[in-house]
C-alpha cells in the first residue's frame, strides 16, 4: 500500500495534514493552516521538497530523542516528524518520507 496525505480539520478549526506510510504510520505532520488552500499548498511543498536530502533538518530533543523537520527552499518548516528513540530510526523516517511523499494521494477528510 502506498503512502497518503490525510487532510483534516483539527479541534481549533485549523486545516492540517499528516503523511502516512503504506503501513498507516504517521511519518510527517504539518502546522495548522487557516485556509484549506494553504494546507494544500503545504502538501505540494512536501511533495516537491521530500526527495531533497538537504531539506531535512535532523535534530535531537532535550529529552534525548531524535526527530526531523522538512523545510522548504525558503527554510520554513513544512513538516515535523514524531520523536524516535535512535538516530537510525529517525533516518529511516526520513527515507520513508522521501519514498512516500512524492506520489502520495490526498485523503480529504474535511
Amino acid at each position: 500500500m502506498a503512502g497518503k496525505f490525510e487532510l483534516y480539520k483539527d479541534n481549533a478549526g485549523e486545516y492540517r495534514f499528516r503523511l502516512l506510510a503504506g503501513n498507516g504510520q504517521n511519518i510527517l505532520a504539518s502546522e495548522g493552516y487557516t485556509s484549506k488552500s494553504s494546507c494544500e499548498n503545504g502538501i505540494d511543498s512536501v511533495k516537491n521538497n521530500a526527495p531533497l536530502d538537504e531539506r531535512y533538518e535532523r535534530k535531537e530533543t532535550s529529552s534525548g530523542k531524535f526527530m526531523f523537520n522538512l523545510k522548504a527552499a525558503n527554510h520554513q518548516v513544512i513538516g515535523t516528524s514524531q520523536s524516535y528513540t535512535s538516530a537510525a530510526s529517525r533516518d529511516n523516517g526520513i527515507e520513508s518520507v522521501k519514498t512516500n511523499a512524492p506520489d502520495a494521494q490526498i485523503d480529504d477528510q474535511t
